[in-house]
């Protein structure tokens, strides 16, 4: 009997015979403003996700301040800015997460983050963070992911630009450092990303290939490659979100705002109840109209020892007669007494 395999964050299993789970990631949508990153918190509880997601670091943890060639920005969102003018404009103050993960519990949504180094689980672990995430970019620090591991909390882990031999690296890092409840996102680490780079075919092959649970960070820029990811065995979809997506913020042009990740957390959940099981049977919802199928009718009267002839039956709706595939069974037979026209054939009419 083979297992489906799960993960259980704050209490919520997470599987593929669960509704998917939801998470909103404020990420930089804060825009330097603490009331707005407690207004995303707020606005993703009435949406309806099940976890809001930060990232922990500051410009000095995840970059150097350093403005040679390759600490450049060329090209899309932020180009024109060194990686630590990008960080230092985009990160979460430290001293905002104890607000923030107090409001988040006050509302009752679930809260974590992406540490970037030990320094950030370390204050995540002081704040109690039930959950930990690997961002792509962090994929292939394997230290990173050991010391997340240690903490013994479920770990999950974002694939973008890893391919198969370092998604299995980082799998084995998580476990040798001790973790014991793992998930993989696949992703792609474009920003926005177009909907034809996500080859969605690869859920199912991940599924197969690391046997853990499966989802999605999905950076496209609405709701189609997400909703479909979950027929494909999707358990956990991420997205960006935002109050406004056109507030000028690093991430708010590709992030969805209050309307579209309610609709996320509402049709997600209904494609994965549309999924159910294999079954052949007959529906609830089609039992009313059953008798609207098609079955054999006479359309002339008859007497009784008169043999059936072809122009007097006929399949027609309503289903109250017999199987239009007996038709030719019943062809040639007498019948056992008088029948009227637009009365079903029934077995007990016949000899």
């Amino acid at each position: 009997m083979s297992t489906i395999p799960y993960i259980t964050i704050a209490g919520r299993r997470i599987a593929s015979d669960a509704a998917p789970y939801i998470i909103a990631e404020l990420s930089a949508n804060h825009n330097g403003r603490l009331e707005t990153a407690l207004k995303i918190i707020e606005e993703a509880k009435k949406a309806g996700a099940d976890a809001v997601k930060l990232q922990t670091y500051t410009a000095d943890t995840i970059t150097l301040d350093c403005d040679s060639e390759e600490f450049q920005i060329h090209g899309g969102l932020w180009d024109g800015k060194t990686l630590y003018q990008l960080y230092q404009e985009a990160h979460m103050p430290w001293d905002w997460h104890k607000p923030l993960f107090e409001r988040a519990r006050e509302l009752g949504i679930t809260i974590f983050s992406s540490p970037f180094d030990n320094t950030a689980v370390d204050l995540l672990e002081d704040l109690n963070a039930p959950a930990y995430k690997i961002a792509s970019f962090e994929a292939v620090d394997l230290p990173l992911i050991k010391y997340v591991a240690s903490t013994g909390k479920p770990m999950i882990i974002s694939t973008g630009m890893a391919d198969a031999d370092e998604i299995s690296e980082a799998i084995e890092a998580a476990r040798d450092g001790g973790c014991k409840e793992l998930a993989v996102l696949h992703c792609v680490s474009g920003y926005p990303a177009p909907a034809a780079d996500y080859n969605l075919r690869t859920i199912p092959d991940m599924v197969a290939r690391y046997g853990l649970v499966t989802g999605l960070s999905d950076h496209t820029l609405d709701n189609t490659t997400a909703i479909a990811s979950v027929v494909l065995g999707a358990s956990i979809i991420e997205k960006h979100f935002t109050l406004d997506r056109s507030g000028g913020g690093p991430d708010d042009s590709f992030s969805l705002e209050p309307a579209e990740l309610a609709a996320l957390c509402r049709d997600s959940k209904t494609a994965w109840s549309a999924l159910g099981e294999v079954n052949y049977g007959r529906k609830s919802s089609e039992q009313g109209n059953a008798q609207f199928r098609r079955s054999l009718y006479f359309v002339k009267d008859l007497k009784a020892g008169d043999v059936i002839t072809a122009d007097a039956i006929r399949s027609v709706r309503p289903g109250y007669g017999i199987s239009p595939k007996l038709y030719s069974k019943v062809i040639g037979k007498k019948l056992r007494s008088d029948v009227y026209k637009h009365t079903p054939v029934l077995k007990r009419c016949f000899i």
